[in-house]
């Protein structure tokens, strides 16, 4: 093959690529129209029937193109997850057209390139609008920045799939005058991050969030006698690599890129899938659809006598409730009490859900509710191939 028909081969791919985002662009315009429909109809905005129908039928004409099962479902799930959001996305702007303004001022984490600013972006792309960015250097100044209106919104990450919980930020939603108003779910994928031409064994200290060296602990622990230093976010990390001879970060392969650090190794994670939650939060709750899955988030208080916790939670199971996330938290102050953060899939107005917590209220020493909000964890249809 001369290089000349490679080029015209690439050429080729080039301009079948640019169709494939031209057709992926009217498909995600056609489902806006969809949603309109739905809307007015009071329809659910998912339909799994038809996604599951849909994934076959496309699947059997895959296969007589010569495409296995595997890679047509594995590329129409990532089309129907982005219209199913973006689609809830529309719904929930129609119902609160007050909180989705033309400019999102969104309070986050660290900097360019920190996780949470990639998850900040991944959120709001589905909710147009000017973004205007926050970098922050804790989570209490996060919710500051909220609190006192310079933000409309505030990100904070509340779990990951590898290191679990993080507890500064359960710890701080106790006080903290905020509604959770959103979710959204980022995948993480630490690489060990250098300045250029830089050896694996010449570095002596590496820079990182907390939560990256727990996320990361197996590789670590197989590096040997290397200096760890904390920080508050992956970009004072990135920063703190640039300016230290013989040092690294943990951090994305993009972060890196862009503060002009290269990739020494990756697949860094204890965890193949490691996944990390985020909460938006606002002054004011919103109003959640009953279209689309919903989340609402409480802390409680139980009484201090045996079974209580258990008569709490049975509430739940009454009310056909379900209980996604359960997490005990120490009270400040209050030597071993503790408080409880509950995660239910429920939509407060559902009037089964409102005599559940009306019930609650007799077994707990006090309820607070956090937020109620669009869930954005959605599960793919299974489909036998």
């Amino acid at each position: 093959m001369t290089n000349d028909v490679l080029n015209s081969l690439r050429h080729d791919i080039n301009e079948i690529d640019s169709d494939l985002l031209v057709l992926l662009a009217k498909r995600r315009r056609i489902s806006h129209g969809v949603v309109e429909y739905k809307i007015a109809n009071n329809k659910p905005i998912r339909d799994e029937a038809r996604e599951l129908a849909l994934l076959e039928k496309l699947i059997g004409y895959g296969k007589s193109l010569g495409l296995d099962a595997y890679y047509v479902n594995n590329v129409f799930q990532t089309i129907l997850e982005d219209s199913v959001l973006n689609q809830q996305a529309m719904l929930q702007k129609n119902l609160n057209p007050d909180a989705m303004s033309e400019t999102h001022r969104v309070a986050y984490l660290g900097g360019q390139g920190s996780y949470s600013q990639l998850a900040c972006h991944k959120y709001f792309s589905r909710r147009p609008g000017k973004l205007v960015e926050m970098g922050c250097s804790s989570f209490e100044q996060i919710t500051g920045k909220v609190e006192n209106g310079q933000a409309d919104f505030g990100l904070l990450p509340i779990e990951n799939t590898s290191s679990g919980s993080i507890n500064e930020v359960f710890d701080l939603l106790q006080h903290a005058q905020v509604s959770i108003v959103g979710e959204v779910t980022h995948s993480v994928e630490h690489c060990l991050l250098a300045t250029p031409d830089t050896e694996l064994s010449q570095i002596s200290k590496i820079f990182a969030h907390p939560q990256p060296f727990a996320q990361c602990s197996r590789f670590l622990q197989g590096l040997g006698d290397i200096q760890h230093e904390t920080c508050d976010s992956t970009s004072s990390a990135l920063q703190s690599a640039l300016d230290t001879p013989n040092s690294a970060a943990i951090g994305s392969a993009q972060a890196g890129k862009n503060v002009g650090l290269e990739v020494i190794k990756s697949g860094l994670a204890n965890q193949r899938e490691n996944h990390s939650r985020f909460i938006v939060v606002a002054r004011k709750p919103l109003h959640v659809s009953k279209q689309i899955p919903t989340k609402t988030s409480l802390i409680m208080a139980t009484k201090q006598q045996a079974g209580s916790l258990a008569d709490a939670l049975m509430i739940f199971k009454e009310h056909n409730i379900n209980l996604v996330k359960l997490e005990s938290r120490p009270v400040p102050g209050n030597p071993w009490e503790e408080v409880f953060y509950v995660d239910l899939e429920a939509n407060l107005v559902d009037n089964h859900v409102k005599q559940a917590l009306e019930e609650l209220k007799e077994h707990t020493q006090y309820v607070r509710v956090l937020g109620c909000y669009q869930s954005e964890s959605l599960q793919a249809v299974s489909v036998e191939s």
